[in-house]
């Protein structure tokens, strides 16, 4: 206990010292050309950069002329750029690039860019695209709930048969009531974990059911996804197969236990895991938190199944526990620990923890588990000495029955975390960009260029697509313009947007679409030929937050 009061201390000082911006999934950060630009003609290719590796998507990336007539065209990803060809002559006007991809952390993302080739369109034809969804839907939530509580399970019993159960012929009957929980959890592991395979490919891709009969589909499906799978189902079921009867050779029980292990570790190995930082330290957390709930929960099945036939074999019953029990503070350190770093950097702050879907379902998890070791305390320190202490046989089995209840109280609630942890496993940990958008709302900032008021609206304030307006006037009030149009540039400390092109939407009033990539401090240069020979120079700033 004196541990586990060390470590959640300084957890928790860890994660009040690393209250950073909340990360999510990729984010663009810039569009060659730019949105909204208007150009003299056709470019060959239209890049688009992101803050992360980026996956391709089949029939993802489509470019659609102002009549909503598509445009022949060719998509590839490079690390963290895509770039689209446009495999046919284009003749003036509007132009519009909708993209979907995957990013790093296995959630779809998706967008549009608007161009136009000598004069934007008088009317622009939306494009037939729906909006992308980086939550996971209900079925592939369940499917991984399964799996996991399939997983954790099947591994876990296969270590409580190999290490904490005695050898004698006392513990057969508990013996083979585990082994049989063990080969049914590996069933349900190996088929959720391959259910889940199209449904990710359906998630992630954006296609129905009809998408699984197409080749380009399973192709363009990250081949972690099925290296995972693989390992998931092959190492469960492994495991299991040579575990046998419960009491095989000592080279196969290491066997079975490295096969388990494998198996357990192998989800860190996608997920939000892959896109924070630094990543293996990160993806290392999640192996161990993996590997401590799977001895932790595969250790109360087998608890429950086997103390029942040891409650009149003496203190065999009694030892089966002590020996879980004195596993359980550094099973449960671990637990604190891992979880604590995980959440620290991939939710990153107490105002997305706060404020986010993530971060509240998260807050869920952490009260649920808190459940979960209430009871444990509870199980260790009150029911366990009560257990030892019983002489005779009446006793024992009176202790048992409150040891094995408490027991199977504290197995259900974590199935409950594991529910949970199936739907965070595939939900965004950012904020949803048109909640975040109306709570940010519009930046105004106002300047002056010599003579000439300069009023400039940022909307939204958030890191995402923008609007910037620049609305000039003279001293009178009145619309004011200038030899020619205003220039702009947009920068931060750690990114420079560049030049922004802005068009004109009414006398004096200039607009620009821009994407943010980070929240901060932003600014807005803006110059303007007020006379033939004076050209003056502001600087206006906005404070964005993040989306």
């Amino acid at each position: 206990m004196a541990a586990l009061i060390v470590v959640l201390a300084a957890m928790t000082a860890v994660v009040l010292g690393g209250a950073g911006p909340a990360s999510a999934h990729a984010t663009l950060v810039a569009t060659d050309p730019a949105e909204g630009a208007v150009l003299a003609e056709a470019p060959e290719q239209v890049t688009f950069t992101f803050n992360e590796a980026v996956i391709g998507v089949p029939t993802g990336i489509r470019v659609y002329d102002a009549r909503g007539g598509e445009v022949a065209s060719s998509a590839s990803v490079s690390g963290s750029q895509l770039h689209v060809d446009l495999d046919e002559e284009v003749g003036d006007g509007t132009l519009v690039v909708v993209w979907r991809l995957v990013s790093e952390d296995g959630h779809p993302i998706g967008g549009s860019l608007t161009f136009s080739v000598g004069a934007p369109s008088a009317t622009v034809e939306k494009p037939p695209v729906g909006d992308v969804d980086p939550d996971a839907p209900w079925t592939l939530s369940l499917a991984r709930w399964a799996g996991y509580v399939g997983l954790l399970a099947g591994a876990g019993l296969v270590w409580f048969a190999v290490v904490l159960l005695p050898a004698s012929d006392l513990a057969r009957s508990g013996r083979r009531r585990v082994v049989g929980a063990a080969r049914a959890a590996a069933v349900c592991a190996g088929f959720a974990w391959l259910l889940a395979l199209p449904l990710t490919a359906m998630y992630q891709l954006g296609g129905g059911a009809d998408a699984l009969v197409k080749g380009s589909t399973w192709s363009a499906l990250p081949s972690v996804q099925y290296a995972v799978t693989a390992l998931v189902v092959l190492g469960v079921v492994g495991a299991v197969v040579l575990l046998g009867d419960g009491l095989p050779a000592r080279s196969r029980r290491i066997a079975a236990a490295v096969a388990g292990v494998v198996a357990v570790v192998a989800p860190a190995l996608t997920g939000h895991t892959r896109a924070a930082s630094p990543e293996v330290l990160v993806v290392g957390a999640d192996m161990l938190h993996l590997l401590a709930g799977a001895v932790w929960f595969g250790g109360l099945i087998g608890l429950a199944l086997t103390l029942p036939g040891l409650a009149d074999k003496g203190e065999l019953g009694g030892e089966v526990l002590a020996r879980f029990s004195g596993l359980g503070a550094g099973v449960l350190v671990a637990l604190v620990a891992t979880g604590t770093l995980l959440a620290w950097r991939i939710v990153e702050s107490w105002g997305a923890l706060m404020d986010t879907g993530y971060g509240q379902l998260l807050l869920v998890k952490i009260a649920i588990a808190l459940v979960v070791v209430g009871i444990a305390t509870w199980n260790r320190f009150r029911l366990l000495p009560l257990l030892r202490q019983a002489d005779r046989r009446r006793d024992r089995r009176t202790a048992v029955q409150r040891v094995v209840r408490a027991t199977v109280a504290e197995a259900a609630v974590l199935v409950a975390v594991l529910l949970v942890t199936g739907v965070l496993v595939d939900k965004s940990p950012g904020p949803d960009r048109s909640v975040a958008a109306a709570a940010a709302g519009p930046a105004v900032s106002t300047g002056t260029l010599g003579d000439v008021a300069v009023r400039a609206t940022m909307a939204p304030a958030a890191t995402g697509p923008s609007t910037v307006t620049i609305a000039m006037a003279d001293s009178a009030g009145d619309p004011f313009e200038g030899f020619e149009a205003p220039r702009a540039r947009l920068s931060s400390d750690e990114v420079d947007l560049g030049d922004v092109p802005v068009q004109s939407v009414a006398p004096g009033t200039y607009s620009a679409q821009v994407v943010l990539p980070s929240a901060g401090t932003w600014r807005l240069q803006v110059s303007l030929r007020t006379t033939e020979f004076e050209n003056p120079v502001t600087t206006l700033e906005f404070t964005v937050g993040g989306s």
